[in-house]
């Protein structure tokens, strides 16, 4: 028998829900990944942000979280995706409403662009829900295409839409 060691790895990861109990379905995620073989190194307080692109819809509580898993990147989105499965997402329409969200946002200094996955993620650096919560825990984070460091981009993102903090990273193990 031949036993193959993966390297870990440290990704970031965005956390999204608008609908039913959106804090229950966050932490949920996090318990997820956490039982799939990830450890939360970081995570972002949780915010309360408004829709972008299809504005008719509830507004969602976002999260940002640094994990380290032994996953390459392709089957980390295989693992994230079967979690938005095992939360119900069900499919709606593009940028609709959804009971979870887990995108992949980096993955170290890794650049990944294939039909089915791109990393860094396309558009992380024009989305406040991403880059406030992101900026939160990995402010000198340099993204490996921009070459800036994530603060800088949070505060370029032309992005009007609201992010209001609704609960801080150390309050969570409450929830």
């Amino acid at each position: 028998m031949v036993l193959i060691f993966m390297a870990k790895m440290k990704y970031f990861v965005s956390l999204g829900s608008n609908l039913g109990d959106r804090a229950r379905h966050l932490k949920q995620a996090r318990l997820l990944l956490e039982k799939s073989g990830a450890r939360i190194l970081r995570q972002s307080s949780v915010y309360e942000t408004e829709p972008v692109d299809y504005q008719n819809q509830p507004w969602f509580y976002n999260q940002v979280l640094e994990v380290e898993i032994a996953c390459n990147p392709i089957s980390f989105l295989d693992l994230v995706k079967d979690i938005e499965q095992k939360l119900r997402r069900r499919p709606t329409f593009d940028k609709g409403p959804r009971v979870i969200d887990i995108d992949i946002l980096l993955a170290e200094k890794t650049v990944v662009q294939t039909q089915r996955l791109m990393i860094p993620h396309p558009r992380m650096s024009f989305r406040n829900f991403v880059m406030i919560p992101l900026s939160e825990i990995a402010p000198d984070l340099i993204h490996p295409l921009l070459h800036q460091p994530i603060a800088e981009l949070a505060r370029n993102t032309g992005d009007t839409s609201l992010v209001r903090k609704v609960q801080e990273a150390s309050q969570q193990l409450a929830v």
